[in-house]
């Protein structure tokens, strides 16, 4: 045998590696997965090109529910579909079966979500009642516009004269009473009636206003336990509720606590992609999604004494930087640069040149531990529910009631480890500016001023046709597809039909990097009418919404818009729908859900673990919308997405009565009630 034989044979056995330019459309992606290839670091593109998905795991019906499986129900054989017979060991048919396992994905996200938020309102309480001394009521406007959803009074009466009540003992009432909607067993969630009127009796008449939080989710996770319930329909109704429970109760709590604690996000300048970090420097992530330590590390980072103690070290000074959400936290309130989403995480510590990355909980892969063996970098975990199974790991235990001094003691870790850099730093030059930190009120405000800030100037410019519709664009990455390319694909098109877009998490990112969220880009990417909107008042067409906890900002901006009035009463009446591009964890689940039962037309890419089961299938896609006017739906292509955006809204802009080759006019509120009462 040859040597060029032997040589073809060792090839053909060694791991097979992904081609970096098939993988991503973002440059300095390609650029470090090339040479993580060559330092002979395995990165999540590598695996994804060996490790092929389960197809009857894709399809959502396999069971592992009880020790007599797990039993696996593949599709029938062309030409018997209406013979489908399939059972598993139970009896369990494919819809049961999908439907659990849907259930149970529904069950997890809102868990994760709500469970931050749960940790957020402990927090908030402990800042409350002045037991955590090193966090402060910062946005006390906010926290007096949430007390009446508590039924907390924000005034008292004092000889007949009324003022103000305490800041902090309304902190603390609300604190106290977000913290219960958790365990509370009866009744309603009190965010619940901040759904439009219309939506919120529809809820009440389906039966699925939730009680409290976590009594819907171990609901769930009964009634999908071997033996319970096997009525898909009746299944996905409780998922209705757990969903609900999320996204109009735990995700929006947390949303507005900590919007309370850390400050509501208004238009602020940041940087994005991994040419933030710099080589001569000490480099510091904080990656997950909670921003509890997050905020602190921000006020560490830029102690005068960690920077000296970093020149000590021979840095030139200190630069903190994000991942995924908890990057997202951070940049929305401070501005702080993101070093990239998901995909990246491994490739921020290919560069070299990161000193320390400090995760919290959520979305953060066990293989940065060994990527990080192969460079220099600390992997500091700090919370009990997110530990790594690594000798290499750190584990600092994060205390909110001495949260500076952890942060400290974090930072000066990664400070430490500046000098124990094994190689010189490699970092990409990419980088974009980017305007973020579109919350439900900075919309309000840039619409409408100060003294007038209101959405009617975005129905007045939806009903007069410069922008044809609302697009949420959320979610995730997925290695399955090729990163960031589906979402800027869709993105891209949704805007040159006039189409405004919403963006959270990580999709968020993947906008920021392609250079949608800066105002200038409206001249390129989009149609006139929503250029010409973008241009006056001073927006991005992509406007960047926060964390993917932070969907609940998209629900309440929606109910403005239908508060403004002249688009309907309800959210299904409104020119809008969702979009997961590249979705991949069990949170995106939730979301989607949470967003069907509100109403909304909801597209998730790549995969969804129902098409196993034709008739489960049918009632998502398909019978969902009769009940609560939205729907799910599943499509691979972008420009397919693009299209059944497109072709929703323009359905909810004729039956608005908006279609009329859509004239220019300014309307006044009597032309938008009389659209009302039409």
């Amino acid at each position: 045998m040859s040597a060029e034989d032997i040589q073809t044979k060792l090839d053909d056995k060694a791991p097979k590696k992904a081609d970096p330019k098939a993988v991503s459309v973002d440059v300095a992606t390609i650029q470090m997965l090339t040479k993580a290839q060559a330092d002979g670091c395995e990165t999540i593109f590598d695996r994804a090109v060996t490790m092929k998905p389960c197809n009857i795991g894709e399809q959502g019906t396999c069971c592992k529910m009880c020790a007599q499986g797990p039993c696996r129900l593949p599709l029938p054989k062309k030409g018997v579909e209406g013979m489908d017979t399939r059972r598993g060991l139970c009896g369990a048919t494919p819809e049961t079966i999908a439907a659990r396992n849907f259930a149970r994905m529904v069950a997890a996200g809102s868990a994760a979500h709500s469970d931050h938020s749960k940790g957020v309102a402990k927090v908030f309480l402990a800042a409350a009642r002045k037991e955590a001394p090193d966090y402060q009521i910062k946005d006390t406007e906010k926290l007096l516009e949430i007390a009446p959803h508590f039924g907390v009074p924000t005034t008292v009466v004092k000889d007949g004269v009324e003022t103000q009540r305490d800041i902090y003992e309304i902190a603390v009432e609300v604190g106290e009473t977000a913290l219960a909607q958790w365990g509370q067993q009866e009744g309603e969630i009190l965010y619940a009636k901040r759904a439009p009127e219309a939506r919120y009796e529809l809820w009440k008449k389906l039966g699925v206003v939730p009680k409290g939080i976590d009594c819907e989710i171990v609901n769930i996770m009964h009634r999908t336990h071997m033996g319970c319930d096997q009525d898909y329909k009746n299944i996905i109704k409780q998922c209705s509720r757990a969903a609900l429970a999320d996204g109009w109760a735990g995700s929006m709590m947390g949303t507005d606590l900590q919007d309370v604690l850390f400050g509501t996000p208004y238009p602020i300048q940041g940087e994005i992609n991994l040419g933030v970090l710099k080589p001569d420097h000490v480099n510091v992530l904080v990656h997950g999604h909670e921003p509890l330590l997050s905020e602190m590390i921000v006020i560490a980072c830029q102690d005068p004494e960690m920077i000296e103690y970093a020149k000590s070290k021979g840095a030139k000074g200190l630069v903190l930087a994000g991942l995924c959400c908890t990057a997202n936290e951070i940049l929305v309130r401070h501005g702080m640069p993101v070093a990239g989403n998901y995909l990246q995480q491994e490739l921020a510590i290919v560069t070299g040149c990161v000193d320390a990355v400090i995760v919290d909980v959520q979305c953060i892969m066990e293989n940065i531990a060994n990527v990080a063996q192969c460079y220099h970098t600390k992997i500091i975990t700090t919370d009990p529910r997110a530990m790594i199974e690594s000798g290499d790991v750190m584990h600092i235990e994060f205390d909110e009631h001495h949260a500076l001094a952890d942060a400290k003691r974090i930072v000066k870790t990664a400070i430490d480890n500046y000098p124990n850099r094994k190689s010189e730093p490699m970092v990409p030059k990419a980088k974009e500016k980017m305007v973020v930190g579109f919350s439900a009120e900075a919309i309000s405000y840039h619409l409408g001023g100060s003294f007038r800030g209101s959405y009617v100037p975005l129905n007045d410019n939806i009903i007069n046709g410069r922008i044809r519709g609302i697009a949420g664009v959320v979610g995730c990455n997925n290695a399955r597809s090729v990163h960031d390319s589906v979402s800027l694909t869709l993105i891209k098109e949704l805007l040159k039909n006039d189409i405004i877009v919403l963006t959270t998490g990580c999709s968020a990112m993947a906008c920021g990097k392609a250079g949608l969220l800066s105002p200038e880009s409206a001249k390129v990417f989009c149609g006139p009418g929503l250029a010409e909107v973008c241009e006056t008042v001073g927006i991005p067409p992509v406007l960047h919404m926060g964390a993917c906890v932070d969907n609940s900002r998209i629900l309440v901006a929606a109910t403005e818009v239908v508060k403004a009035g002249g688009l309907g009463k309800d959210l299904s009446d409104l020119p809008a729908a969702g979009c997961a591009p590249e979705w991949m964890s069990e949170k995106a689940i939730a979301i989607g859900h949470y967003f069907v039962a509100s109403g909304v037309y909801t597209i998730f890419g790549g995969s969804l673990p129902v098409t196993g089961a034709p008739r489960f299938m049918k009632h998502l896609f398909e019978e969902l919308e009769d009940i609560y006017g939205g729907k799910w739906d599943l499509v691979v292509d972008p420009y397919e997405m693009a299209r059944r955006i497109i072709a929703h809204i323009d359905k909810k802009r004729k039956a608005l009565g908006l279609d009329k080759a859509r004239e220019r006019v300014l309307m006044d509120m009597a032309d938008r009630q009389k659209l009302e009462a039409a």
